[in-house]
């Protein structure tokens, strides 16, 4: 999102009194306070999300402006001065820039292309004002209007009547005539409120019989505060919050002096509507703080922008509470007659939603709270608070800075996610929407920020004296949307029932795999027998010349394998992929110095997951920004890394290690993981060049040494696994935006994978892609440079890489709008670009992770067509991993709409299109401290299960079927059977341990009972015997000691003396 300079702090203080927020809630009747007590709506939830649905029929499209930013003409055809003229004029707008509106838009000579402009964009309604100081230059309406003036808004009027557009009116956008501010002091003086109620008598009378909107005046909010507060905005007053307070006070009576004289002089014949325009930010509250308080505070916040002005008109005609708790005696009040002709006097409620009040209002939260752009809430709010009135939304829209032109992609996003706001609260919230007003139609003077903003749909060079009005890319998409009344539904979004292929990967994705070289228990490892003091110090003493032997650990002992994998086969999963640790198997980088114990671990891990039936896929590089030397031996990472071409022979002997050491047990090889992220790491485009160029040619070796020495015997797969978010153009009416995500593509994975396996339409392998080479060299002749350093493969080089790919990995997890990024200098002098001159903007509108990542669906299935398109199907492809972080710790809603819908994302490109998918690796098993990533809490939180881990091993059992009634079309076998119990078991192990210790309790105290049947039996029989074998043991049996033997334990206790004595001998 583009950042506005904002308004000087200092001048700002002047309005924390109308929004301090005590701990004490003291609010304004109404139910607005309740839509922070429930529970905010879910992105997520299909019926929640980003809504494709069309309007009500009849919806009041519309586009507006104002005189004073637009017209121009400051001091022709008899227009007096404004308030806004003498403002520009003067030194009083310091530090803003020194512009003023003298010609503007042109608009009064320019109307008639204003006009075009809205037939253009289709739209139902054009919302403009009158200019006070145009119709009557000296401000008096009783007197002789401006002949010209009224000629003008005439014919503007009718000739919107005859395109079918609707005019609505608004009488007062600021402008006031300069003379009522010299002689009165402006709205600070009540006198202006019978001067306006004339004023706007008139223009009912003129326009009424045309006109069946009015607007009495736009944001008196902005007026009150920034006027007469803190003088940002024309008179320029520093008033402060005393001047404020009078000034909203008359403003409010002024405006209901004018519906009151329409009412009962104009209604009657003319049957038109009269509101007035209230401006609002939206605030939603610390999360940390309880929910009652929250929502108290949050009301607070709107009552003193919103409230202030809407309680009075449409609630019971005075302040909200809050601000009669805050300001007493400052704040001025309405008389018991006042309040009964004050409220009600709003035929509609009109809200202005735009940066103006949202960005003012950034200086109005405290506790915690943080201002949104939440169009939804606040009409809700609206509906809540003043009742289920209709509404219009007079003003809705963001800017752009001037240098953006008319390739205004992120105000596109913005308007997007305004009206799909609007959409959703008229379906889901019953809000009575009936109109929306793009702000503006053409580029104007934007107040204190004169020209250095733009917010219109149509461009205007304001150094041309001609102020053609050019469409934005804003004017297109805004005109799509009233063309099609809303947001159609795309009919690739609806769900597909089908399967995945028998064999296909069910998987888990994690990096590198922490070892751990000891096995849980000592008894492996120490040769002493202990003597155990009980009942004394309870210390274990070694007994003194008394050794056992020992036996390595097996597998089966490290007990942190064993957990960790049963959390594996919990899941359903059929592969698991992790990565070894290059420093730490070979620390000096070469096979001259082994971690013989670490290869031993990793093989055990191997071994185990055999026994479970479920397959590896191990990774031998796993680079990472987090891990020291980005994960290379140390000597390698000191010689240089990546950029050394030693590091592609030590990585060659790395693989052969790999492969000699754990081949036996691996199916699934990657050799480098997102080298295309590794890259990055590198300060300018000849390292990156070089670095890409060497991890290329290590993957390629070690592909070459696995077929030449190992495919034979172990019949496995090698591959290379690329970062792969789908980029889509950010701007979809720029033909440049779609030719700069095409160029980030090829950078980001073409790069990689046309050396490898060419292109379908014929590229040979061993080389880059052309049209990357081609973008190079014209880049580098751009900067002066004589070549680009993009470097060639030799003729050996380019054997050893052709084909050297088993199969396609990447790692997809969202998606990215990609637009081209300009060339500057002052863009140069602050950082190198990318070498693909591409910049990435996200999507407002798309569902967002705590970390940023959008889920987007379905980019994964645009990522996998592309791929099959350029490289052909033969190859099998496997996204080696794809995942979400989630901070809930239980319920992971977000994993679950992200595997959900991901996977059926995959299985349409699997069944409909044709793309050889043969793998989906869940990123990844367990987080390792807070919640983030994993399908299980970590270990400090028992390692849960969490709500994601039921719905993959559903679809799992399924096969990727959305619907739960089909079968899996491929027999399970007895381990994976077993195995879909094995998360029941885990989850109930303390009641199943007891219940065992149970069963073996009942069991024993049976035979027990059975020994003592049996025993007097005996004794009726040979009484005398037993007689004489009982003296015989108590003459032989040593004082206090006894010796008890379980299968690796001897305990024996001598109490000779008093003292019991324990002793414990380890087999």
């Amino acid at each position: 999102m583009l950042h506005h300079p904002s308004c000087p702090t200092r001048l700002l203080v002047l309005l924390l009194g109308l929004v301090s927020l005590s701990n004490r809630a003291v609010c304004s009747p109404g139910e607005g306070r309740s839509i922070w007590q429930r529970p905010k709506p879910s992105p997520i939830t299909k019926d929640q999300s980003f809504l494709q649905d069309m309007f009500p029929p009849g919806f009041l499209w519309g586009s507006g402006t104002s005189a004073f930013q637009t017209e121009g003409a400051w001091n022709q055809d008899g227009k007096g001065v404004s308030i806004w003229d003498r403002f520009t004029h003067s030194s009083a707008r310091d530090p803003f820039p020194k512009e003023s509106a003298d010609v503007a838009s042109d608009s009064y000579r320019c109307w008639e292309e204003d006009v075009e402009a809205l037939g253009y964009l289709g739209v139902r309604s054009y919302s403009f004002s009158l200019s006070w100081p145009r119709l009557f230059p000296d401000g008096y309406a009783t007197g002789e209007p401006n002949a010209a003036a009224v000629a003008h808004y005439s014919r503007l009027i009718d000739r919107l009547l005859e395109k079918t557009i609707e005019p609505i009116v608004t009488l007062y956008h600021w402008d006031l005539p300069q003379v009522f501010q010299d002689q009165y002091g402006g709205w600070k003086n009540n006198t202006l409120v019978e001067r306006f109620e004339e004023y706007a008598a008139f223009c009912f009378h003129v326009f009424g019989n045309r006109v069946k909107y009015w607007l009495t005046m736009h944001n008196p909010y902005l007026v009150a505060v920034q006027g007469y507060g803190t003088g940002v905005h024309a008179p320029g007053e520093k008033g402060g919050l005393s001047s404020t307070l009078i000034v909203a006070h008359n403003l409010i009576r002024a405006h209901a002096k004018a519906w009151q004289n329409y009412n009962t002089h104009f209604r009657p014949t003319q049957q038109g509507k009269v509101s007035i325009v209230l401006g609002s930010h939206w605030v939603e509250p610390h999360i940390g703080q309880p929910i009652a308080a929250n929502a108290a505070l949050c009301q607070q916040s709107i009552e003193a922008v919103l409230g202030w002005f809407a309680k009075p008109i449409f609630g019971d005609g005075d302040y909200p509470a809050s601000l009669k708790a805050k300001h007493a005696a400052l704040l001025p009040t309405f008389t018991p007659e006042e309040k009964l002709w004050v409220q009600k006097t709003a035929d509609f409620f009109a809200l202005s939603f735009g940066p103006n009040n949202i960005r003012l209002a950034q200086s109005l939260a405290h506790n915690g709270q943080k201002i949104t752009p939440d169009l939804r809430r606040l009409l809700a709010w609206i509906k809540l608070e003043y009742g289920n009135l209709r509404v219009l939304v007079a003003e809705g829209g963001w800017f752009s800075n001037a240098s953006v032109g008319r390739e205004d992609t992120v105000a596109i996003y913005l308007m997007k996610s305004f009206i799909n706001q609007v959409l959703q609260a008229i379906k889901f919230d019953g809000v009575q929407v009936f109109g929306y007003s793009a702000w503006s139609l053409v580029d104007g003077f934007e107040w204190n920020y004169g020209y250095g903003v733009r917010r219109g749909l149509f461009y205007i060079d304001f150094s041309q004296l001609n102020r053609t009005r050019v469409p934005k890319t804003t004017a297109h998409y805004y005109k799509q949307i009233i063309t099609d009344n809303g947001f159609l539904s795309d009919e690739t979004s609806a769900d597909v029932k089908g399967h995945f292929p028998c064999k296909f990967h069910w998987g888990i994705a994690d990096s590198t795999l922490q070892v751990r070289f000891h096995p849980f228990s000592p008894q492996f490892s120490d040769p002493h027998v202990y003597s155990w003091n009980l009942t004394g110090d309870g210390s274990l003493r070694p007994i003194p010349g008394v050794k056992l032997d020992t036996r390595p650990a097996q597998c089966t002992d490290y007990l942190a394998i064993r957990n960790h994998l049963h959390l594996l086969a919990s899941t359903g999963a059929s592969h698991y992929s992790f990565a070894l640790n290059w420093s730490l198997v070979l620390p000096e980088g070469r096979r001259s110095s082994v971690n013989t114990e670490a290869l031993r671990y990793y093989r055990c891990v191997l071994k185990e997951l055999k026994k479970l039936n479920l397959e590896a896929m191990v990774i031998m590089y796993y680079p990472s920004h987090r891990a020291p030397n980005l994960g290379l031996p140390e000597p390698l990472h000191a010689s240089g890394g990546w950029m050394n071409d030693g590091t592609v022979e030590a990585f060659q002997e790395y693989a052969a290690l790999c492969y000699q050491e754990l081949g036996t047990w691996v199916q699934y090889w990657i050799t480098i993981n997102e080298p295309n992220r590794i890259i990055d790491v590198y300060s300018n485009v000849t390292e990156r060049h070089r670095a890409a160029h060497n991890l290329l040619l290590a993957h390629a070796k070690a592909w070459r040494l696995h077929e030449r020495e190992y495919s034979g015997e172990e019949r496995a797969l090698v591959s290379l696994a690329l970062h792969a978010d789908w980029a889509t153009p950010a701007n979809p009416f720029l033909e440049s935006h779609a030719v700069a995500a095409e160029r980030f593509l090829l950078f980001e994975l073409g790069r990689f994978l046309d050396p490898l396996l060419g292109t379908r339409e014929g590229k040979q392998k061993g080389q880059y892609p052309d049209e990357m080479r081609v973008y190079l060299e014209d880049r580098a002749r751009g900067f002066g440079l004589p070549k680009s350093t993009l470097p060639h493969f030799t003729d050996a080089e380019r054997q050893e890489l052709s084909g050297a790919l088993s199969f396609i990995a990447f790692n997809h997890f969202t998606t990215r709008l990609v637009s081209p990024s300009p060339h500057t200098g002052d863009t140069l002098r602050k950082k190198a670009p990318p070498e693909h001159d591409c910049v990435t903007l996200s999507d407002p509108t798309w569902p967002s992770s705590s970390q940023g990542l959008n889920v987007v669906p379905w980019g994964l299935r645009k990522m996998l067509k592309w791929v099959s398109r350029r490289y052909g199907g033969t190859l099998p492809i496997i996204v080696t991993a794809s995942g979400i972080d989630d901070q809930a710790s239980v319920e992971d809603n977000l994993r679950q709409y992200y595997l959900r819908s991901y996977l059926q994302e995959a299985l349409k490109v699997y069944n409909l299109d044709g793309v050889n998918l043969q793998g989906f690796y869940a990123w990844r098993l367990q987080d390792r401290h807070e919640p983030k990533f994993g399908l299980f809490t970590s270990t400090q939180h028992q390692s849960k299960a969490k709500a994601s881990v039921a719905l993959y091993r559903e679809i799992i059992a399924h096969s990727g079927s959305s619907d739960n009634s089909t079968t899996h079309p491929c027999k399970f076998n007895e381990q994976q059977q077993k195995c879909l119990r094995c998360e029941w078991m885990f989850k109930n192990k303390p009641m199943l341990v007891f219940g065992g210790c149970l069963l073996i309790t009942s069991a024993m105290l049976a035979a027990l009972a059975i020994f003592v049947v049996i025993n007097k039996r005996n004794e009726r029989h040979d009484r005398g015997r037993k007689k004489m074998r009982g003296n015989q043991w108590r003459r032989n049996k040593p004082s206090g000691y006894w010796v008890a033997r379980t299968d690796n334990v001897t305990c024996s206790r001598n109490s000779a003396n008093n003292h019991k004595i324990h002793l414990c001998v380890l087999h």
